[in-house]
């Protein structure tokens, strides 16, 4: 066989081997989605159970006191009458404009999606910060994680589960989880030696050490990587609304497929609301705890 020849084989040859390789992989997958599809799904029964729980309290929660209590949260968190009256301003505006019930099956989705990536991510943290060897295993998962394409999720994900809630809901989790693992990391990572090895010396048990001291130490860090996964969280919204997800996401993915600009832009204004909202109220948190750990007050 002379030169020639064999290059223009070789890339058929390699096509055929893809093809054959990607076909292997998708058959095993689909014997894997319909051998234990019933069971995963029965798993997150419970989780599904809560979701549509917390939308329904919030549907039928009057406006005026869901807004109460979110300004009444944004003060004790921030101690700013501005942040609380900006958060009543929005969602009043939010209310007129008609867009209440999506906001709050969006903020439903939302939070518990970030609920289920602290459960997730602050322990996965702390075992990356105990141990370099966990650490060296997870750091290239979440460089995945971080890297993938946010539509590529979604595939494996309604291949085993279908549309839905669900789906949607691990979906914005496996997005959205890597901040708060890596800050957590870092953050008892950055814990003073000296201060462990006074704990140690009044008799402090690792998990004494791990509670009272780098765990409150950590939080600013903690709170930045879970301002983080709510942001990358509200960015999954539109796309998670491909896969049957009701909110806000919803009206925007229609006005792109039916050219609504005013649709799509009250929505999207309505997410960066949300957005802002959360991360002020974050944020003056972790600055608040900060201040607490230095010392001071505000």
């Amino acid at each position: 066989m002379s030169n020639d020849s064999w290059l223009t084989e070789f890339p058929q040859l390699e096509r055929a081997q893809l093809v054959e390789i990607r076909k292997t992989l998708d058959g095993g997958y689909r014997a894997f989605s319909r051998e234990y599809g019933d069971s995963i799904e029965a798993f997150f029964d419970p989780l599904l159970a809560f979701l549509i729980w917390f939308e329904k309290l919030l549907l039928a929660t009057p406006w005026w006191l869901v807004i109460v209590v979110l300004a009444a949260i944004a003060y004790v968190a921030s101690r700013s009458w501005k942040l609380s009256f900006g958060v009543v301003v929005s969602f009043v505006l939010i209310g007129i404009f008609g867009m209440w019930d999506n906001t709050m099956r969006t903020m439903s989705i939302i939070l518990v999606s970030t609920l289920v990536a602290i459960v997730i991510g602050i322990p996965m943290g702390i075992a990356m910060a105990r141990s370099d060897r966990v650490q060296r295993i997870v750091t290239p998962m979440l460089d995945v994680m971080q890297t993938m394409p946010a539509f590529v999720y979604l595939i494996p994900v309604v291949m085993l589960l279908g549309i839905g809630k669900i789906p949607g809901v691990i979906a914005v989790v496996i997005y959205a989880v890597p901040p708060v693992i890596r800050l957590t990391n870092l953050g008892i990572r950055l814990v003073d030696e000296e201060v462990l090895e006074a704990a140690t010396a009044y008799g402090a048990s690792p998990m004494q050490r791990l509670l009272g001291v780098q765990i409150p130490l950590a939080m600013p860090n903690i709170m930045a990587g879970i301002n983080q996964t709510i942001m990358m969280a509200l960015a999954m919204v539109v796309i998670a609304s491909m896969i049957g997800v009701k909110g806000l996401g919803q009206p925007v993915l229609k006005s792109i497929t039916n050219q609504y600009f005013t649709l799509g832009l009250l929505n999207g204004l309505a997410i960066v609301a949300l957005a802002i909202i959360f991360d002020r109220i974050s944020q003056s948190y972790a600055r608040r705890s900060q201040q607490h750990l230095g010392g001071t007050s505000k």
